[in-house]
């Protein structure tokens, strides 16, 4: 499946700011599945490339600026070319062991409650049988819900609310799985929507987890399946903070208003009739 995707980034800052510094996660790798046939970042206009391999074997940006500014706009936009692999992820750039994301994060430490969602992976099961059935747990005990939770929130906080979105359920399944030793990194990506489904006008969070002999694995609690054709994977991280695709330090001036717009077309997409959808 050909998809075209434009990532909109909008950064306000009502104080201004005397100086910028930013760390983008904005270029999808290629490997089995998953095609970068045209892919642009760019910042007011101009046009950013990769400067650094980050620690996971990603390609990174980093963007300095010490004029005075009131806003930026960051535009990630492309073409890429996915098949459906059941979710295996395949012919990766990898930099580092899947020991390292066994790491606990303050948005990923399981309590009890949350350990217990992984009683499938206890020693001796099938890993791989425990992971769908953690998957299913997790969502079955957090209901999608927005507006309750926000950037911050931990997966304990998250699981004893009322209820959650991808972010969440990705970190209570990544916490849940760490605590039964299986390794589990955060996604960010993009998603396109069935015609059924409500369209999505910003990043979409997915999970990774490590089965031996197989590689890492993707799982997509919130709509219980395996990653397919239908999905561009972004960058990863310990948890949504670590894979945040834009994070960035301001000097001078307040904290900056940000918002996102992302949209994605199937086929021979025009992605100047994308950027005119975001401006209306």
């Amino acid at each position: 499946m050909l998809l075209v995707v434009r990532h909109l980034t909008h950064m306000r800052y009502p104080q201004g700011a005397a100086g910028l510094a930013l760390r983008l996660k904005l270029f999808p790798q290629s490997f089995e599945g998953q095609r970068v046939t045209d892919w642009h970042v760019e910042i007011n206009g101009e046009e950013i490339f990769p400067s650094i391999t980050g620690g996971y074997g990603e390609s990174l940006a980093q963007w300095l600026s010490q004029a005075h500014r009131d806003e930026l706009e960051i535009v990630a936009h492309g073409c890429v070319e996915t098949e459906d692999k059941a979710g295996v992820v395949k012919g990766l750039r990898q930099a580092c062991p899947p020991a390292i994301f066994l790491r606990d994060t303050p948005l990923t430490v399981a309590d009890a409650t949350i350990a217990a969602l992984g009683d499938g992976l206890n020693p001796g099961a099938d890993v791989l049988s425990g992971l769908h059935a953690l998957s299913a747990g997790v969502r079955d005990a957090l209901p999608y819900r927005g507006g309750i939770t926000h950037s911050e929130t931990s997966a304990t906080d998250a699981l004893a609310g009322d209820g959650g979105v991808c972010q969440d359920h990705a970190h209570i399944f990544i916490a849940a799985a760490r605590a039964r030793g299986v390794p589990a990194r955060y996604v960010a990506g993009y998603l396109l929507a069935g015609e059924e489904a409500d369209q999505q006008f910003e990043t979409h969070a997915w999970v990774e987890a490590h089965v031996e002999n197989l590689g890492w694995i993707g799982f997509d609690v919130t709509n219980g399946i395996s990653p397919t054709e239908r999905y561009v994977r972004l960058a990863i991280g310990l948890d949504a903070r670590d894979a945040a695709p834009v994070r960035g330090i301001v000097t001078g001036g307040g904290p900056g208003i940000v918002s996102a717009d992302v949209r994605i077309a199937r086929g021979e997409g025009d992605i100047a009739a994308i950027q005119q959808q975001q401006q209306q």
